[in-house]
C-alpha cells in the first residue's frame, strides 16, 4: 500500500493556502511516519497476499478519492464495479489493509501529538502549569491552591460502554508499533540499530496482520473488568501520582512551602462490573469479581515496587542515621536475613510486604508475590500509609530528602490515591426496576396495598416513613421474584465491599431514568435495608440522581429542591458533608431531543441545579454522563468544563469516559498524563479564576431558547414524527449488524422492538456515524437558523456571529458541530440511502436530510466566519482530510457487502467482511460511538 497521504501527491491535497502550507511543515515528521508505516504495511500486504491484491487495493483508493472530491458519478460507476467483480475473499482482505491503514495512522498521529505536547506547540501542552500561573497572576497563592485542592474531585470514570471495537491483542501490538517510532525519534540510532528497528517495526506490523481484528467469543463482564484494568498498567497507577506530586512541587515553587502534602484529588471511578442499567450479566457475584480484580491488580503493584524499593534502599544504620520509630518498625519486620541486618529500611520493607501479602490474603484477592515471612494483615489502608510514612519521616529529618522524593514518594501517593480497591466502583441500575423491587417488598410487607398504585405523594409519604422505621422491610419468610432477589443481593454485596475494602470502594448509587423524589426515596429504602443507610439520618453512600431525557433535565431542579427541603433526606445529604451528587445524561437527552436541544437543556438544568443547591446551602456535584462522540455529549473534556454555567463545577467534578476514548486517551502514558492535566486544569480554572462568571445577557438566552425550540422541532419531526423513519433507519444503517459485533456484554436495546424510543444512545450513535451522516451531532441546527433569522430580521446573522464570539457555550457547541461535519460525507451517505428498498421512503427521508446537511453547513461557517469546516483547526482538517482516501473504500465495501448480507448470502465470510468494516470505519473516525 502506498498510502499516498501526502499533499503534494494528490492534487485534492495540495495545499493552496498559507496557513495550511505553514502548517504542513511543521508535520512533516508525521508524514514521514505515515509513510513509514504505509510503506511497511504495503510491502506486508504485497508479500502476504500477493501484488494483485495490491494493486486492487491502490486502484479503489484512486478511484474513492475522485468520486468523495466531486461525487462523481463515473468514479461511482466504476468503484461498483470494482467492488461488484471482487470475490467474498478478496473483499475481506482489502477491507483488513484498508482498516490496518487506519489503525496505523492513529499511531502516527499520536506520536505526533506527543512530539508536539513536549515541544510545547501542542494545544494541551502544560496546561496545568499555565492554569497554575494565571491563578499566581489573578492573586491566588499556594495556601489558597492547597486549600482548594483539600476539598477538590476531578474524577474520570470508565465505563463499559460498548464502542471500543479494537482487541487488546491488537492494541498491544500497536502500542509496540508506538513505542518503537517514539525511539527513532528520541534515541540517537546507529546504522545497525535502526536496521534492528526497522526489522521489528515490520515484524510487529506482520503480526497485526496475521492477528484476528475481530474477536470469536462474545465479552463477559468480567471481561470487560480486565480490559478496563490495562488502563491502569498502561498510565494511572503510575501518572495519578506523578500529575499530584509534580502540581505539589509547582506549588512550592518560589519559596512557597506550605505545611502537609497536597490533597489526593484525582480519583479514578468506574461502572465496568457495577452497571447494572439493562446489562442482566451483572449481578452480586460479578461485582464482588469485580472488586477482587481491581483489589488484585493495585496489591499486585504495590507488591512490586515494595521489592524494588526494597532494593533501592540499601541504606546502612552505621552510615546514616535512622530515626527511632523506624528502628522500631524495623524490628517487628519477619525479615531474619543476615544479608540485612545492618540495614533498617530494607527490614522495614520487608515486613510491610510481608503484612500487605497477609492483608490480600485476607482480602481474598490473588497475588503472585511471597514474603520472606509472616505478617498481621492491615485493617485499614491507612495503616500501610503510616508506616511507608515512618520510611519517607526518617530519611527527611536525615538529610536524604532526595532519597525520599524517589519511588518512596510516589508510592505513598499510589496508596493514597488508589487504596486497596484501586477504583471507586459505581452501582447503577434502572430507576423501573428498583420501583418494582420496592413495590414487591412494600405489598408483601403490607398485606393489601399496591404500591404501584399510590401517586407520587403517596409514595413519598410511605418511603419516608420506612427511612425511620428500624424494622427490616425484607421478610425470610417471604419468596419473592428473582429480580428482587437479584436486587437485594447487589446492595448487600456493596455492604459487604465496604465492610472488606473501605467505603470508597462503592461511595455512589446511580439512579438511571429518575423521574421524580420517590425514584431516590426507593434507592434510599433499599440501602437501609442492607444497613448503608442507618435509620438515625446517616448514610455511607450517595444517591445519585440521574436526569437523562428532556423532559428530566427540565424537572431536576424542582426534584432536586423538594428533595433537599425533606427533612429525613437531608439529614442523609448532610452526614455525606453536605455535597449531593447529581449525573446528567448527554446521550439519552441527544436522542430524544437532538443535539442544540440536549445541549441547550443540560446547561439550563446546570444554572438551575446551581441556583437551588445555593439557596439550600448544599454543595452542588455534577457527573457528567459524556460519551465519546459529539452526538453522545463529546468533544474536547477542557473547552466543555470551562463552557459550564458560573458556579456549576465549584471544584469537582466527575466525568464519563467511554468505549475508544478511554484507549484514544490513556493506552499511552505521556497523553494519558496529558489528558488528565487537562481535567484537573479545567476543573481549577473554571472554579477559581471564574467562579462566578458574567451570566450571559437576557438576550443570549432568550435566543438560544427559541434556536432549541427550533431544533428540537426539526428533529423531533425527523425522527419521532415521519412516518417510516424507523424503518428507514433500519435498513440504510448496520445496526443490525453491530448487534454481532463481540464488542460487550450490554445487549444494544433496552426491550424487544425496532422503536427508536428503545433503542440504546449508543448503537443509535454509532450506526450514524458509520454511515458517515453524523445525524445525531448536528439535526436540526440549519433549518433553526434559518427559521429563527427569518422571525427576526432585525438581529439576524450578526447577532448569531455575537453569540458565537462572545459565548463560551454556543462557541463550544459550534466547534463540535463543526468537528462532526467534518468528518460527514454526504456522497457516502448516499449509497447507504440505496439499502432502503422503497424508493418513496428512500427519496423523502434522504432528501431531507441532505437539504438539512446542506443548510447546516451553509450556516455554521457564516456564523464561525469559516470559508471552509475546520479551518480554525488545521491540525484536526489535514488528519480528517488524509483518512478520507483510506476511510471511504471501507464505507464503500461495507454498503455492497451488507448489500449481499441482506440478501441471505449463506457465506459466513460475508458477516465477518462487515464486522471487519465496522472495525475499520471506527478506528478512522476515532470517535464513533
Amino acid at each position: 500500500m502506498s498510502l499516498q497521504t501526502v499533499p503534494s501527491d494528490a492534487t485534492d491535497l495540495r495545499p493552496n493556502r498559507p496557513e495550511d502550507v505553514q502548517a504542513l511543515e511543521a508535520d512533516t515528521q508525521l508524514r514521514d511516519d505515515i509513510r513509514l508505516l504505509g510503506r511497511i504495511l504495503g510491502d506486508t500486504v504485497r508479500g502476504q497476499e500477493g501484488a494483485e491484491l495490491f494493486d486492487l487495493v491502490e486502484r479503489i483508493r484512486q478511484t474513492s478519492i475522485r468520486f468523495h472530491r466531486d461525487e462523481d458519478r463515473l468514479a461511482r460507476r466504476e468503484l461498483e464495479q470494482i467492488l461488484d467483480s471482487m470475490s467474498t475473499s478478496e473483499t475481506v482482505r482489502i477491507v483488513r489493509a484498508f482498516s490496518y491503514f487506519s489503525h496505523l495512522a492513529n499511531i502516527a498521529e499520536d506520536q505526533n501529538n506527543i512530539r508536539q505536547m513536549r515541544a510545547g506547540k501542542g494545544g494541551g501542552s502544560g496546561v496545568l502549569a499555565e492554569t497554575l500561573a494565571h491563578a499566581r497572576a489573578a492573586g491566588i497563592g499556594a495556601d489558597a491552591l492547597r486549600n482548594f485542592f483539600k476539598s477538590a474531585l476531578v474524577s474520570p470514570v470508565l465505563t463499559a460502554h460498548p464502542t471500543e471495537v479494537r482487541r487488546k491483542s491488537t492494541m498491544d501490538r500497536e502500542m509496540e508499533v508506538a513505542a518503537l517510532l517514539d525511539r527513532r525519534e528520541r534515541v540517537a540510532l546507529t546504522a545497525d540499530e535502526a536496521a534492528a528497528s526497522d526489522e521489528q517495526l515490520r515484524r510487529e506490523v506482520l503480526t497485526l496482520w496475521q492477528t484476528n481484528l475481530l474477536r470469536r467469543t462474545k465479552l463477559t463482564v468480567l471481561d470487560e473488568v480486565a480490559n478496563g484494568l490495562s488502563f491502569y498498567d498502561y498510565t494511572f497507577l503510575r501518572e495519578v501520582p506523578r500529575l499530584v506530586n509534580a502540581l505539589e512541587d509547582r506549588l512550592e515553587e518560589g519559596g512557597e512551602q506550605a505545611a502537609g502534602e497536597l490533597a489526593s484529588f484525582l480519583r479514578m471511578g468506574s461502572w465496568i462490573g457495577g452497571d447494572r442499567d439493562g446489562n442482566p450479566f451483572v449481578t452480586a457475584d460479578v461485582m464482588r469479581g469485580t472488586l477482587r480484580l481491581q483489589s488484585s491488580r493495585v496489591m499486585q503493584f504495590y507488591l512490586e515496587e515494595l521489592h524494588v524499593l526494597g532494593s533501592e534502599l540499601s541504606i546502612a544504620a552505621h552510615l546514616a542515621d535512622v530515626s527511632e520509630e523506624l528502628r522500631t518498625l524495623a524490628e517487628r519486620s519477619p525479615d531474619t536475613s543476615p544479608h540485612r541486618s545492618g540495614e533498617p529500611y530494607r527490614l522495614s520493607v520487608s515486613g510491610i510486604y510481608a503484612r500487605l501479602t497477609a492483608t490480600a490474603e485476607k482480602l481474598e484477592v490473588e497475588i503472585t508475590r511471597r514474603p520472606v515471612g509472616k505478617g498481621a494483615p492491615y485493617d485499614s489502608v491507612r495503616e500501610l500509609k503510616a508506616d511507608l510514612d515512618v520510611l519517607h519521616r526518617s530519611l527527611i529529618s536525615n538529610n536524604a530528602r532526595v532519597i525520599a522524593r524517589g519511588r518512596l514518594r510516589l508510592l505513598r501517593r499510589a496508596v493514597d490515591s488508589f487504596g486497596f480497591h484501586l477504583a471507586r466502583l459505581d452501582i447503577r441500575q434502572n430507576s423501573a426496576v428498583h420501583e418494582r423491587t420496592i413495590a414487591e417488598l412494600m405489598d408483601a410487607a403490607n398485606p393489601g396495598m399496591s404500591y404501584l398504585a399510590l401517586g407520587e405523594e403517596a409514595r413519598i409519604s410511605l418511603l419516608t416513613n420506612e427511612l425511620r422505621s428500624t424494622r427490616s422491610l425484607v421478610s425470610p419468610f417471604v419468596k419473592y421474584s428473582d429480580e428482587t432477589m437479584g436486587e437485594l443481593n447487589v446492595f448487600h454485596a456493596a455492604a459487604e465491599a465496604h465492610a472488606k475494602f473501605g467505603s470508597d470502594a462503592i461511595p455512589q448509587c446511580i439512579i438511571s431514568m429518575c423521574k421524580g423524589m420517590s425514584d431516590m426515596l426507593e434507592v434510599a429504602v433499599l440501602l437501609k435495608e442492607v444497613g448503608l443507610v442507618h435509620p438515625s439520618g446517616r448514610s455511607a453512600i450517595n444517591v445519585v440522581p440521574l436526569f437523562e431525557t428532556i423532559e428530566d433535565l427540565q424537572a431536576s431542579s424542582s426534584i432536586m429542591d423538594r428533595m433537599l427541603s425533606l427533612h429525613d433526606y437531608r439529614r442523609l445529604v448532610d452526614s455525606r458533608g453536605s455535597v449531593q451528587e447529581v449525573m446528567l445524561g448527554y446521550s439519552d437527552s441527544n436522542k430524544d431531543g437532538g443535539f442544540v436541544t440536549s445541549g441547550w437543556e443540560l446547561y439550563k438544568a446546570e444554572i438551575g441545579l446551581v441556583d437551588v443547591f445555593e439557596r439550600h446551602g448544599v454543595r452542588l456535584r455534577l457527573f457528567h454522563g459524556r460519551g465519546g462522540s459529539v452526538g453522545r455529549g463529546g468533544g474536547p473534556s477542557y473547552d466543555a468544563i470551562i463552557a459550564q454555567p458560573g458556579g456549576a463545577v465549584n471544584g469537582q467534578i466527575r466525568i464519563t469516559e467511554q468505549g475508544e476514548i478511554i484507549s484514544s486517551k490513556y493506552s499511552n502514558a505521556e497523553v494519558g498524563r496529558n489528558n488528565l492535566e487537562i481535567l484537573a486544569a479545567a476543573t481549577l480554572e473554571a472554579s477559581l479564576l471564574h467562579p462566578r462568571q458574567s451570566a450571559p445577557r437576557r438576550e443570549y438566552l432568550t435566543a438560544m431558547d427559541e434556536l432549541s425550540s427550533l431544533a428540537f422541532k426539526a428533529y423531533r419531526g425527523l425522527v419521532y414524527e415521519t412516518d417510516g423513519f424507523v424503518d428507514y433507519f433500519w435498513a440504510s444503517t448496520v445496526i443490525n449488524e453491530i448487534a454481532t459485533l463481540n464488542i460487550g456484554s450490554r445487549p444494544a436495546s433496552r426491550k424487544k422492538t425496532r422503536a427508536i424510543e428503545d433503542l440504546r444512545a449508543i448503537p443509535w450513535v454509532f450506526s450514524w456515524a458509520q454511515c458517515r451522516l453524523m445525524l445525531p451531532g448536528w439535526y436540526g441546527f440549519g433549518s433553526a437558523v434559518e427559521q429563527w433569522i427569518a422571525e427576526d430580521p432585525d438581529k439576524g446573522m450578526p447577532f448569531l456571529k455575537e453569540l458565537y464570539r462572545e459565548w463560551p457555550f454556543f462557541r463550544m457547541l459550534l466547534s463540535n458541530m463543526d468537528m462532526v461535519l467534518a468528518k460527514s460525507s454526504i456522497a457516502i451517505a448516499s449509497r447507504y440511502a440505496e439499502l432502503v428498498p422503497d424508493e418513496a421512503l428512500r427519496e423523502k427521508i434522504f432528501g431531507r436530510i441532505r437539504r438539512e446537511w446542506h443548510s447546516c453547513i451553509e450556516t455554521l461557517l457564516d456564523i464561525m466566519g469559516q470559508d471552509r469546516l475546520l479551518q480554525g483547526n488545521p491540525l484536526l482538517e489535514r488528519s480528517v482530510r488524509h483518512r478520507f482516501p483510506y476511510l471511504d473504500p471501507l464505507n464503500h465495501v461495507q454498503v455492497e457487502l451488507l448489500k449481499e448480507h441482506r440478501a441471505q448470502n449463506p457465506d459466513e465470510q460475508v458477516l465477518r467482511g462487515i464486522q471487519l468494516t465496522i472495525n475499520g470505519i471506527s478506528a478512522g473516525l476515532r470517535n464513533t460511538g
